[in-house]
């Protein structure tokens, strides 16, 4: 468990600082192992947030700095590196690990304690603590906050018949849990559901059971590998004429790295996103943030794009620099209190919570694949190419359909 100590805003001269010392922000990160490209990611991005806060004078006149440990992705470590980080290193505030299954051992420490934990890209992880003092920085609630969109697009091009394929793992599987009941609900038939092991390398003979079903839409709940795996099966085996809807759940597609290795693959799959650079999420100051982080990047040694994870985890620290300003407070419960009643706003656009501590109003955007070729990772940062067909409010084109209609364009 290895700590770092970021001591930044040494833009300002010292005299420009209280004598009190500094307020500290405890985390921890999967800089190592399974999870660390995103981790890096959001070390680096509230790291961007730590300087400008420095840089404006820091909080209640006192510099910020973060202190952070490599969790390794692990949900035995989180435990005991965030009673590390409020016992041993008197950290003032906390954000919690990146990452759904480090964050979510964290939570029955944080409601013991009765510390404010703002989120770091995780979902549900409130879901059984019901700790009255989180605050996700995520744009989803709920599988059908996180989905819903894809069953809506089924139901407007007229899918009767659907086909499941998910990961045998726990983010996956609960995402699964609600897209089978949104199916339902639509009146949809399942006419193929499969769970397959994390370590599947070949997809082949599902593709092949899935084309044999002949569905009308086919929802995906994967990871990145296995995103890879099953867009390069579809591709070499094809999914049959009457797929409408490919794509929904799958973790990856929103990676530079993994967009690019599939360049025009990716074409007509419609998947979930959380911020494409389309006109109607050109929230304030996002494009700046996204420029810089482009620059930042390349010498961090992470992913330059950044869409997925880096804005939110700037706007982690945005949530609690804005709670200290107005409250003059570092007390947790203080902050807690002001988060709950009031709006915050962030690069990733305005977010005020529910009483579960996820967004009021989520923003998980649906998007379709056009006009994309291969080896060219910067034709991700124009529009047109991730188009938002769902929901209406930032909808940016039409969806086409079927499938094979879309690939053809």
């Amino acid at each position: 468990m290895r700590g770092i100590v970021l001591g930044l805003g040494l833009v300002l001269p010292q005299t420009g600082w209280t004598q009190e010392p500094p307020i500290k922000i405890g985390t921890s990160m999967a800089l190592s192992g399974p999870l660390a490209g995103g981790g890096r990611q959001s070390q680096l991005a509230l790291q961007m947030w730590a300087e400008d806060v420095n840089a404006r004078g820091g909080m209640l006149g006192r510099k910020v700095e973060l202190v952070t440990y490599d969790d390794q992705a692990s949900p035995a470590q989180t435990p005991g590196i965030f009673s590390k980080l409020v016992d041993l290193d008197k950290v003032n505030l906390l954000i919690a690990p990146y990452g759904t299954v480090p964050a979510a051992a964290v939570m029955p420490l944080a409601k013991e304690r009765r510390l404010l934990l703002v989120g770091q890209i995780g979902y549900q992880i409130n879901s059984k603590a019901k700790h009255d003092m989180w605050f996700n920085n995520s744009p989803w609630s709920d599988a059908e906050s996180w989905v819903g969109g894809y069953f809506r697009l089924g139901q407007s091009v007229g899918v009767k018949r659907v086909a499941f394929l998910a990961s045998d793992q726990e983010f996956a599987q609960n995402i699964l849990a609600g897209a089978k009941k949104l199916a339902q609900n639509a009146g949809f038939e399942t006419v193929y559901e499969q769970t397959y092991p994390p370590t599947t390398v070949d997809f082949s003979s599902m593709v092949r059971s899935i084309r044999a079903a002949s569905p009308d839409m086919v929802f995906v709940a994967s990871y990145p590998a296995d995103s890879t795996g099953i867009i390069r099966a579809v591709n070499e085996i094809g999914i049959g004429s009457s797929v409408k809807l490919f794509g929904g759940g799958m973790v990856g597609l929103q990676y530079a790295s993994v967009m690019q290795a599939l360049g025009s693959q990716l074409n007509g799959v419609v998947n979930y996103h959380t911020y494409v650079p389309e006109k109607t999420m050109a929230f304030p100051g996002i494009h700046e943030f996204l420029d810089r982080f482009a620059k930042r990047a390349v010498a961090a040694n992470v992913e330059t794009l950044g869409y997925y994870v880096a804005p939110f985890s700037y706007a982690s620290g945005q949530i609690l620099e804005q709670a200290v300003n107005a409250t003059k407070s570092l007390k947790d419960d203080v902050l807690a209190d002001y988060l709950r009643k009031n709006e915050v706003n962030t690069i990733v656009g305005p977010i005020r919570w529910g009483a579960d501590g996820e967004w009021a109003e989520p923003r998980v955007v649906m998007i379709q694949f056009k006009d994309i070729k291969d080896g060219n990772v910067e034709q991700f940062r124009q529009e047109g190419k991730q188009v938002i067909v769902e929901p209406e409010r930032f909808r940016t084109g039409d969806l086409t359909a079927p499938l094979s209609k879309a690939r053809a364009r």
